[in-house]
């Protein structure tokens, strides 16, 4: 399984839609992503790097787990 990388913030909020995420609101340069059955928001800062603590805290917030996240990254 090859290693969680950071990378910029418009590829990893198009895996976040692929997942079946929304942007239901922008504050500052974060944007809120939220879907229904999941109960915290996914915050993605507007970086052109998102840090890979970022990322891992986001997919286990979303319920995503490592190979359902690499194969939804291939596909963006």
């Amino acid at each position: 399984m090859p290693r969680i990388t950071p990378i910029p913030a418009w590829r990893l909020k198009r895996v976040f839609e692929k997942a079946g995420f929304q942007c239901v609101r922008t504050e500052g340069d974060h944007y809120v992503y939220t879907k229904k059955g999941i109960i915290r928001p996914i915050i993605i800062p507007d970086w052109p790097e998102v840090p890979v603590f970022i990322i891992k805290n986001n997919l286990r917030s979303a319920g995503i787990n490592r190979e359902e996240y690499f194969s939804l990254l291939d596909k963006v």
